[in-house]
This record gives structure tokens, sequence and C-alpha cells, in this order.
């Protein structure tokens, strides 16, 4: 309200003068808050702090009449070259701008690298210059976003109302619902992770320039078991092979520490998986492994898998592994020990909690299921795309 009652008194110089004046009665901050109350230039706020301080040294010195013409002054480059933002939109997107031969089509794009291409093509630029230029035409920095999913199955939504509905079905009658994956594999040892982790300011954990793998402490594989509705999980760290008899013994682990203890009357159990991997819906490992499965615990298997593409929707993915993730960030995985408890320690305001357990068993991979192993599954397909959706009692299957 100042500026604006003044503004037509002062000159130029005595405008930036009076602004720099304001600024410094503020204190800390005061550029950037009168530059932003004004709209003048910070860079204009500072030259005034100066010639005030010139001032203050030298009173004697008198202020040079000369005062710049309205205009005045270098021209923006828009201004000077008017095909400047034009030149720059089009080795920026140079495909949907028309010349799929830029040169700039397979390099970074930084605003370095585009200054020097329009300054080549006869448009001088800075760096700075172009970055505010991107700026006015509505650009920004943007990473890749994972979004497209390929060829979606003709039953894609349909297999999604199937699994919400035994889900619903089961958390009903009180039975449980688990959701299962395989996390990425982690090499243990002094290596690199990703994320931030407060520590003195110049003194950052140091770790191993490579990451090749130590083979004495070797990868990490976490198997995790999480029940839907206790909003609880399991996670088996193992150390071989991500095979289906590891899935398999991960979700017994979790069925004899967690599972039977929480649903003492329960005489079934559901399980939601991936299409692929080691719990995989046409892995005939799996099947003989949840075979097996089914007669330790006694009572029957339902499993019903993601449609190919869809495994970002599983349950553990967005609802256990991802804080698992976050718990971690910045900390090497020095050892097996350290991701127990890592992984054992994460927990959420809405009451997830984490057992976690070392599995060091040995789980060879090459494995080969005949047709009559296979077939001796007590196996029984659901009417609605068998192999998806199926159930695996305990008992020997009648011929």
């Amino acid at each position: 309200m100042k500026f604006h009652d003044l503004a037509g008194l002062m000159d130029e110089r005595m405008s930036r003068q009076w602004a720099a004046a304001e600024a410094s009665a503020y204190g800390w901050g005061g550029v950037r808050a009168v530059s932003e109350a004004i709209g003048m230039s910070p860079h204009t706020i500072r030259k005034g702090s100066t010639e005030l301080a010139g001032r203050e040294a030298n009173p004697d010195i008198p202020i040079p009449p000369r005062i710049r013409r309205p205009g005045g002054g270098r021209k923006r480059c828009t201004e000077s070259d008017p095909e400047l933002s034009a030149a720059l939109e089009l080795v920026v997107d140079p495909v949907t701008r028309g010349d799929p031969m830029s040169p700039l089509r397979w390099t970074c794009k930084s605003t370095t690298r585009l200054a020097e291409e329009l300054t080549r093509q006869g448009h001088p630029a800075s760096p700075s210059t172009v970055g505010r230029l991107l700026k006015a035409a509505g650009y920004s920095l943007q990473s890749n976003r994972k979004t497209k999913e390929g060829g979606g199955h003709p039953d894609r939504n349909a297999q999604f109302e199937h699994i919400n509905a035994m889900v619903k079905a089961f958390q009903e009658n009180g039975q449980p619902v688990i959701s299962v994956d395989t996390k990425k594999k982690e090499l243990v040892g002094e290596f690199k992770n990703g994320g931030r982790e407060w520590q003195p300011s110049g003194h950052p954990q140091e770790v191993l320039v490579h990451d090749f793998m130590d083979k004495e402490l070797g990868k990490a594989i976490p198997y995790g078991v999480y029940d839907v509705t206790g909003n609880q999980g399991w996670v088996s760290v193992g150390i071989d092979h991500d095979t289906a008899r590891f899935a398999a013994e991960a979700i017994r682990r979790w069925w004899k520490k967690m599972g039977s203890r929480r649903y003492r009357g329960a005489d079934r159990l559901l399980i939601t998986a991936d299409g692929g991997g080691s719990n995989g819906s046409r892995c005939r490992l799996w099947k003989v492994a949840l075979q097996e499965l089914a007669r330790g615990l006694g009572i029957p298997l339902h499993v019903c898998h993601f449609p190919p593409g869809t495994s970002k929707w599983n349950k553990i993915e967005h609802r256990m592994f991802c804080h698992i993730t976050q718990n971690w960030r910045g900390r090497p995985l020095v050892s097996h020990e350290v991701i127990i408890n890592l992984i054992a320690n994460t927990a959420t305001d809405r009451g997830l909690t984490i057992q976690a357990e070392l599995d060091p068993g040995s789980y060879p991979t090459g494995i080969k299921v005949t047709d009559e192993q296979l077939a001796a599954v007590n196996i029984t397909p659901n009417a609605f795309h068998g192999e998806w959706n199926y159930s695996i009692l305990p008992g020997k299957r009648e011929k």
C-alpha cells in the first residue's frame, strides 16, 4: 500500500532505494518479502541496498542526476528474438512439434543443453532464460510414471470383482484371508540403500562403491504374508532361492506363529497372489507345495490370482511392503540380523505390526513336476477362470 501511494512520486532510483530501506527495516527475509509485495526484482532491491550503503559511507559525494528513461535497459530475449519461444518448444518436444530429426531427441534435455542448441540455431539464450521460458510455457520437471499396464485381459475387472467377493465372504465368516508376494531381493552388506537418514552434517554413513554381491553374506529374499483382516504381517527372509516351496514354507510359518492363534476356529484359508513368480498361477511346483501345505495345516486352501499385469493391486504391496521400504530407507542392510530387526520394527499409526524370521532352508531350483505328481494334487478349479481360482483340499485326490 505504501508503494502504491508513493510510486507516482518516485523515480526509478528512489523506488529501489525506498524498497531497500523497507527490506532493511523488515529484517531477515526482507528482500523476498518486499519483492513479493510490490513486484520488484530482488536484484533491483539489492542494488538499492548497495546504493544506500554507498551514500552512508560517502555522504559528501553528490547523487548523479542522470535517470534512465522509462523502458530503458536491456530487452528481454523474447522481445529481441520473437521466435525464441517457438524454437525452444521445438527442441524440447521435437516429435510432437514436427521435427523428429532434432539433434536433441536422443540426449538429456537439461537447460544447459537446450541453451546450447538454441544458440547454435541462432537464438542466443542462457540456461536461466531457458528455465524461465519453460516455466512460463507450462513445463516442469517430471519423472516417469507407471500407469500403462499393457494389454489387459478381457476378464480383468471380472476377476477383481471375483476376488473382492471371495474376500468379503471369508471375512464375514471369520475365516483368514492373506495376501502373499516376494519383496525385491536385497544385497546383504555395506551397500548403498536408497533414501536419506538424519546424520551429523558432513558425516554420511560410508558404504562400498560397487554393488558386487558378498559371497559370504549373499542376498536376502523377503517373502511376505499379509493378514488382510487383521492388518498384520509376516516376513520370511530366505537366503537360498525364491521357489514355490519357499513361498509355501513362509505361509506355514505365518500360520504356526500368527494365523492359528488369531483364527482358532478357521476351517479354510484364502490366499490372494500374483499371477507370476514363485506363486504364479502356471507354476506346477506351487500347486504341489500347496498340497503339502494343506495336508500339514489340515484345512482347504482357496487361491485367487490377480490377472496378468496387475500385481500392484495386491494388498501386500501398498499395505506392508511400502512401509518396510520406508522404515529401512537410507540404511545399509549389513547383515541378516539387521534386516530382520528393521522389518520387525516396522509399524504404522493404523496398527500394522510385522513379525520376521530368517529361513536358512535350502530351496533348489530346476525341480520338474511330472504329470503324475500334478495329477495327484487334490485341486478343484472354480467355474470362473479355474486357472486363476481354485481350491486345494488336504485329502488325497479321488481317482
